[in-house]
C-alpha cells in the first residue's frame, strides 16, 4: 500500500530541489489570492458605489425636470395594442392650471379603455416622457455593475495567472533541460 505524503509550504523552505521557478510560482499564487480576496472586491465595491451615485444624481435631475399629471383616455382613437412586450399606447388628455388642455400620446397599463384616468410624465416642453428613475432601480443597477465589475477583475486575474503559470512551466522546462544537459552524458556513458 502506497502512502501519499503532501508537504505544505514546501516552495517556502530551503531545500535542494527547490527552484528559482519555484519560488516564483508560490509568490504568484499569493498575490492571487490577495487579489481575489481583497482587490477584486474593492473593484466592485467601488464600481458598485459609482454606479451609484451616477444613477441617484441622474434620478434627482429627471425628478426635477420632470413632473406627473393624471391624465385621461380619449375616445378617439381607440387605444393601440401593445407589441411584443411593449404596453399599449394611446391618447391622453389633461388640463394643467394656466396652460389649458394637452394631449399626446403615451403608454398605459393594459386593459386601459377610453376615459379611464392613468398617471402621466410630462417635461417642461410638455412631451411625454418615461418616468424617472426609481431607487430601487438605480440600487439594482448599481449592484449589478459592481458584481459584474468584480467578475471581471477576478477573470483578469486569472487570466494574469495563467500567463503566469505557462511562463513558469516554460522556465521549469529549459531549467530541467540545461541540468538534462550537464547530468545527461554522465548517465549515458557506458561504465568500464
Amino acid at each position: 500500500m502506497r502512502t501519499r505524503v503532501r508537504v505544505r509550504g514546501w516552495r517556502w523552505r530551503r531545500n535542494p530541489l527547490r527552484r528559482r521557478c519555484d519560488v516564483v510560482e508560490a509568490w504568484t499564487v499569493l498575490v492571487v489570492a490577495v487579489l481575489l480576496l481583497v482587490v477584486a472586491p474593492l473593484v466592485g465595491v467601488a464600481a458598485g458605489l459609482h454606479t451609484q451615485d451616477r444613477g441617484a444624481a441622474t434620478a434627482a435631475a429627471q425628478r426635477a425636470a420632470r413632473h406627473r399629471v393624471t391624465a385621461t383616455v380619449s375616445g378617439d382613437p381607440p387605444v393601440v395594442r401593445a407589441g411584443r412586450g411593449h404596453p399599449p399606447r394611446a391618447e391622453v388628455r389633461w388640463t394643467e392650471h394656466g396652460r389649458g388642455t394637452r394631449a399626446a400620446w403615451a403608454r398605459v397599463p393594459a386593459g386601459t379603455r377610453a376615459g379611464d384616468t392613468v398617471p402621466v410624465w410630462v417635461d417642461s416642453r410638455d412631451r411625454v416622457v418615461p418616468a424617472p428613475t426609481s431607487g430601487a432601480a438605480v440600487l439594482q443597477h448599481a449592484v449589478t455593475v459592481g458584481m459584474c465589475a468584480a467578475v471581471c477583475a477576478g477573470g483578469v486575474v486569472f487570466l494574469g495567472h495563467t500567463v503566469a503559470r505557462r511562463i513558469a512551466l516554460r522556465h521549469r522546462l529549459a531549467e530541467w533541460e540545461r541540468a538534462w544537459a550537464r547530468t545527461g552524458p554522465r548517465w549515458t556513458q557506458p561504465r568500464t
